[in-house]
C-alpha cells in the first residue's frame, strides 16, 4: 500500500510539473485545494491507466520497439497521457491535453520528474 501512495504521490508532482512548464496542458479550477485534489485524481487515472492499458499496448506494439530502438515508447507514453485526458474529462475533472505533440512532450517530462521523484521518495524497501 506504501508503494502505491509512493507512486501516486509522484504522478502527482510530476503531473503537475508538465502542467506547470507546458501551456497545452491545463487544470483549471477554484482554489488551490481543489487543483491539488485534481492533481490527485488525475495521478490516480493515470496510474491504472499506465498499469492496466499500458502494458497491453506495448505487447502490442513490441515488433515496433525493435524496429525503432524504444522510440515507440514516446508516442505509446503521449497515447497513455490523452487517454488519461480523455478519462478525466469523463469524470468531470478540469484536466486536459491539446494535441498528441503536446502530449508526447508532456509524456517526456512526466517520464524523467516520476523517476527522479520515486529515486528520492522512500519505497518499501
Amino acid at each position: 500500500m506504501k508503494n502505491f501512495v509512493v507512486k501516486t504521490i509522484a504522478n502527482a508532482g510530476a503531473l503537475a510539473v508538465a502542467i506547470w512548464l507546458l501551456s497545452n496542458i491545463t487544470l483549471e479550477g477554484g482554489s488551490t485545494g481543489r487543483k491539488i485534489l485534481t492533481v490527485i485524481l488525475v495521478a490516480l487515472i493515470f496510474g491504472l491507466v499506465n498499469f492496466l492499458v499500458k502494458p497491453v499496448v506495448q505487447l502490442l506494439t513490441f515488433p515496433l520497439f525493435i524496429l525503432t530502438l524504444g522510440l515507440i515508447t514516446l508516442v505509446v507514453n503521449a497515447l497513455m497521457l490523452m487517454l488519461t485526458s480523455w478519462l478525466a474529462g469523463l469524470f468531470d475533472l478540469s484536466f486536459h491535453v491539446e494535441g498528441f505533440w503536446t502530449a508526447a512532450l508532456g509524456g517526456l517530462i512526466i517520464s524523467v520528474v516520476s523517476w527522479a521523484l520515486n529515486v528520492v521518495l522512500p519505497d518499501e524497501d
